[in-house]
């Protein structure tokens, strides 16, 4: 009979890794694991009703995908994965990850994104995970149904973690937005003045070095989020992630010390990056893909600050990919 390990121990999810075909150990002892899809599905993603900038489904197709992914469930072992999203009581939300056993690298992922959460509770936020369900008629039969109204996301057909991690982000975006607040894209870090402390949020898209300007060292600055915030009234700031999914290409110990560091732990979870016959490990080698990323936690970084520490935002940084323009900061951001 299939079977539901329920929140299984991190060693327990890098023996499941480590059994996936799909999987191989690196040199550094951490594990690098292939997928068939290589980034996020975002013609393959559906919101239920509306409204969204994207494709939307109705609330009879999105039934339609939760039958077929709950018969195939019934007769696959599975994962459950429970934490939240933020640390913070005020903001926290209770998540959860069902993923399908078989590609547990996307749970033990998860897990170290999540912060730790031992209630045992039904979750605010919920994403079904099964990249072994083809969902024909959807493109590249593949589909990621996302249903705002009772916050679960199914995704069908996709064996990226990316697929996981946004989901629940997604749907806590749409939270925070309810209670009032701004959800963004940005990194957040504290550097050291002889004003004290300032808190710098950074917004970019991805690939405009937003990861990279978030882990700097310099003037003993330290990161604090680095993917997703959120922005309460007054200028109150607060974290999601307990840990990072970092791209790896060209990824240099020179230049990016606490990044490198902490992908080349044992304890990292590597996705797609190129390794020879003999386990070694190549940033700069774009033969399968260019999008190479590693999960890490951030207490495996050189240093860090936690999102509760800090104060109000002070300064915005905005990066962008057009070279003619050139980002600054003009004024506080909070005055």
């Amino acid at each position: 009979m299939p079977q539901t390990t329920v929140n299984p121990t991190p060693e327990q999810l890098r023996q499941f890794t480590e059994e996936m075909p799909t999987t191989r150990l690196t040199k550094l002892g951490n594990t690098n694991t292939t997928t068939k899809v290589l980034s996020r599905s975002a013609a393959s993603t559906y919101v239920v009703g509306g409204p969204s900038s994207g494709k939307t489904m109705t609330r009879e197709e999105f039934n339609v995908i939760a039958a077929k992914q709950d018969a195939y469930i019934a007769e696959h072992d599975m994962l459950q994965v429970d934490g939240f999203i933020g640390n913070d009581p005020e903001m926290r939300t209770a998540a959860r990850l069902t993923m399908e056993k078989a590609f547990a690298n996307i749970a033990g992922m998860q897990q170290k994104l999540y912060f730790e959460r031992t209630d045992g509770a039904d979750p605010t936020v919920h994403v079904i995970y099964t990249p072994g369900l083809a969902a024909p008629g959807y493109p590249d039969d593949r589909c990621i149904a996302v249903d705002l109204e009772n916050n679960v996301t199914r995704v069908l057909n996709s064996d990226y973690f990316g697929e996981s991690k946004k989901g629940g982000l997604r749907m806590w975006n749409n939270i925070v937005y309810n209670k009032g607040g701004l959800a963004l894209h940005a990194g957040l870090k504290v550097i050291p003045t002889s004003d004290g402390d300032k808190v710098f949020m950074i917004i970019g898209l991805s690939g405009t070095g937003k990861t990279t300007t978030t882990f700097t060292t310099q003037n003993n600055s330290k990161p604090i989020q680095d993917d997703f915030v959120g922005l309460m009234p007054g200028g109150h700031a607060y974290g999601t992630e307990n840990g990072c999914f970092a791209k790896t290409f060209a990824l240099d110990a020179d230049f990016e010390p606490s990044i490198h560091g902490a992908v080349t732990k044992p304890n990292a979870y590597l996705e797609n990056v190129y390794m020879d016959q003999d386990g070694n490990v190549d940033f700069f080698n774009e033969n399968y893909t260019k999008n190479g990323r590693a999960v890490f936690e951030m207490k495996d970084l050189l240093s860090y600050e936690d999102a509760m520490n800090i104060g109000t935002v002070d300064y915005l940084l905005i990066l962008n990919r057009n070279e003619n323009i050139i980002s600054k900061t003009a004024r506080p951001f909070f005055v």
